[in-house]
């Protein structure tokens, strides 16, 4: 992007008010006890949330001049909802058809794939072992992953959980045999679980985009164009350095 288009972009006072209505900029992410390309980690340290959705929203709202208030929520189906009824102003979110229908989604900064996590008590080594009776599979409520796994899965059933912790206590208590989720976030969570395993393949890609509310257009020409500079300038790239995904690649430019 030319420094003209963003300097045009950046005095667009209609888009820092549909983006700020109450003068700072309410990011909505989601934490756990991971990080992963979408979900951020509390640091006991700093006691401040970090990760690649924190770094890529601290710069949007740089960009626009302003304040972050950063609103965490227990999952990505949470902050769809605070998006579309506009207690928070922008997220970042995994794409599907039901959530296009309730927000505006602007690029892509990262092409996700969907698998299952399964403990070593479960014995399963294929997809479709999971695919069973008596295979108990959770993921995470409103959810893109878990609606795919549900549209996928003939047999077993999966039941919502509201937040990765409490997944993670299901498999470790026994309560589950397979976590649907994004295998990106699988890297970071194996350690957490001694001797289960990531499933080859998947059952869902999708790209983990930006996004607003509807009826905002302004917004949403802001967002975009501040994301694909940030993909090409390398701020993404950073942002997935320094969470630990060095080899996760960026989605590429126009996705």
């Amino acid at each position: 992007m030319s420094s003209t288009t963003t300097d045009a972009v950046a005095r667009d006072d209609l888009a820092l008010l549909e983006l700020t209505p109450t003068g700072s900029l309410r990011i909505g992410i989601v934490a756990a006890p991971a990080p992963s390309a979408l979900f951020a980690v509390f640091d006991a340290g700093s006691q401040a949330y970090r990760g690649v959705t924190l770094d890529i929203g601290g710069a949007l709202a740089a960009r626009l001049g302003v304040a972050v208030e950063i609103v965490n929520f227990p999952n990505s189906g949470a902050c769809t909802d605070a998006v579309e009824n506009g207690t928070i102003d922008v997220s970042f979110m995994p794409i599907d058809d039901e959530r296009r229908r309730r927000v505006a989604f602007g690029p892509i900064y990262y092409v996700l794939e969907s698998t299952y996590l399964v403990t070593a008590s479960s014995g399963i080594t294929t997809l479709e072992e999971v695919d069973r009776e008596g295979v108990r599979v959770i993921g995470i409520a409103n959810t893109t992953t878990i609606r795919s796994a549900a549209r996928s899965l003939k047999t077993a059933v999966p039941e919502a959980v509201e937040t990765i912790a409490e997944a993670i206590d299901r498999l470790l208590q026994g309560k589950a045999e397979a976590l649907a989720l994004s295998r990106d976030a699988f890297r970071t969570l194996l350690a957490k679980l001694p001797g289960a395993r990531v499933l080859d393949g998947g059952f869902q890609q999708t790209g983990i985009a930006i996004a607003v509310a509807h009826g905002k257009p302004s917004a949403l020409a802001f967002v975009s164009a501040f994301l694909e500079e940030a993909k090409a300038s390398g701020l993404v790239r950073k942002a997935l350095d320094d969470a630990g995904f060095a080899d996760a690649p960026v989605a590429p430019p126009g996705a």
